[in-house]
């Protein structure tokens, strides 16, 4: 051994500890939650209880701790950001409202309530995703569908289940409490595809400043008043937002409803459902589906060729999975799946069909036409991520050994060819053999008369 070595490991060891400890990718379950401060902690207790239970490494923060850090060496600390923070007015340490796109950018999901009093940071966050928060100091306001328990400014207002979207995958079951919902309104544009309005208010709700006189049109009126809104990235990656920090407290989780207008009492509301698989689908743990295998061959054989031939019949199957409550995959099930065989346009689309243990096939022949073509299949529901998947292949003409010989369609040429070769045939045959008896020549008259004279 050199006798520099054991100096060399020492200055490496050295150098290592003054570089501290090399932060390490998240984990799945690593969430960072910013509040407001401290007592939100306790007062939404049960909802960070349940994410706590199921596998969710919970770290608290303040929004405004001068400590905060999302990424070291580019590599995110956290795979999920929960923002319980509605009125801070700027974050602390290296966060930002780009730092956090940058974090969906990434692949990252966040959850985030906001309030009446939401600041300029939530705000600014919001218009990134695609929403627009209501005024300060505006609420939803419903002077039909309230809760008993109001104060008397009709803010805590009931929404019913059926306001929200229809899709098991990303609320849960509809059949649940009324909802207990106190906060702000919100906006979206309907004909952003990314945009899902997860809970809309009645029709009889607005979004205003409570105690102001209305002297101009509310921003948000009826059913276009958004109370939970949610995105879908294009890199899957989901965003919720929800104008109300109340909807995930305790107190509405355990609070009976009892709608003025009808008096009927419910002993527990359906905020806890609600809030718990909505944070489970922000969260990638519903609605999550993948290709596993695609295989393609022409009908017959087993594997793909080089190329294909037009009119050749081909097979196309494709594999798909979706993620289960327990981390595992398992077999994905439905019935509109569509296939298109493209090369500008589609020429061919079909509905695959299942033929068992999430895999689907579809059977066509391939167009007349030769070129470059791919396997599309492009399913994208809402709730569920958004699955693509393209195969490229190669479709080449016949070569001059697959064309038929006789087609059908041109037998009366095939007919004329050869009734033009019989009938010069024939004229040739009739000319060159057969001589009609005309006039003898001058010629031979004389000779005949001197024949006779010399007689």
């Amino acid at each position: 051994m050199s006798p520099f070595q054991p100096f060399c490991w020492l200055l490496a060891g050295v150098f290592l500890f003054a570089l501290g400890p090399i932060p390490s990718r998240a984990e799945p379950g690593e969430t960072l939650v910013l509040l407001d401060n401290l007592a939100i902690r306790e007062t939404h207790s049960i909802f960070f209880k349940n994410l706590q239970e199921q596998g969710y490494k919970l770290t608290f923060k303040l929004a405004d701790d001068a400590n905060l850090v999302l990424s070291k060496y580019g590599e995110f600390l956290y795979k999920h950001l929960i923002l319980f923070a509605p009125s801070v007015e700027e974050f602390g340490g290296n966060l930002s409202v780009e730092t956090i796109t940058d974090f969906v950018d990434n692949g990252g999901n966040v959850l985030v309530a906001g309030s009446s009093s939401a600041g300029d940071a939530l705000r600014e966050l919001a218009s990134e995703c695609g929403f627009e928060v209501d005024e300060e100091n505006a609420a939803v306001i419903d002077h039909l569908n309230y809760d008993v328990s109001d104060s008397g400014d009709h803010t805590l207002i009931v929404a019913s289940p059926d306001n929200l979207i229809d899709s098991e995958i990303v609320v849960g079951k509809k059949n649940v409490g009324p909802l207990l919902y106190k906060g702000t309104g919100l906006l979206a544009d309907k004909e952003n595809p990314l945009v899902l309005q997860l809970l809309t208010a009645d029709s009889s709700a607005y979004s205003y400043i409570p105690d102001a006189p209305i002297k101009e049109y509310p921003h948000a009126v009826g059913k276009g008043t958004l109370l939970i809104a949610a995105l879908q990235a294009r890199n899957n990656a989901r965003v919720v937002f929800s104008g109300s920090l109340y909807f995930f407290s305790d107190e509405a989780f355990l609070s009976s409803v009892q709608r003025v207008q009808d008096g009927k009492l419910h002993t527990k509301s359906g905020n806890q459902d609600v809030a718990v698989a909505i944070s489970k689908w922000a969260f990638g743990e519903h609605g999550v589906i993948r290709v596993r295998s695609v295989k393609h061959h022409k009908d017959g054989e087993s594997n793909p060729p080089s190329s294909y031939t037009i009119t050749d019949p081909v097979v196309y199957t494709i594999e798909i999975e979706t993620l289960a409550e327990d981390g595992k995959w398992q077999p994905f099930q439905a019935s509109d799946i569509q296939l298109e065989f493209v090369r500008i346009d589609p020429f061919v689309r079909t509905t695959l069909k299942s033929i068992g243990g999430g895999r689907y096939q579809a059977r066509f022949k391939i167009p007349d036409v030769y070129g470059v073509y791919q396997f599309k299949v492009n399913y994208d529901r809402i709730g569920y991520t958004q699955l693509y998947s393209t195969t490229q292949v190669s479709v080449r003409p016949l070569t001059h050994t697959q064309y038929e010989r006789f087609i059908p369609s041109a037998y009366p040429y095939y007919v004329s060819a050869f009734s033009m070769m019989v009938g010069v045939f024939l004229f040739s045959f009739i000319f060159l053999h057969f001589k009609e008896d005309g006039p003898i020549p001058k010629g031979a008259k004389a000779s005949g008369s001197a024949e006779k004279k010399t007689q």
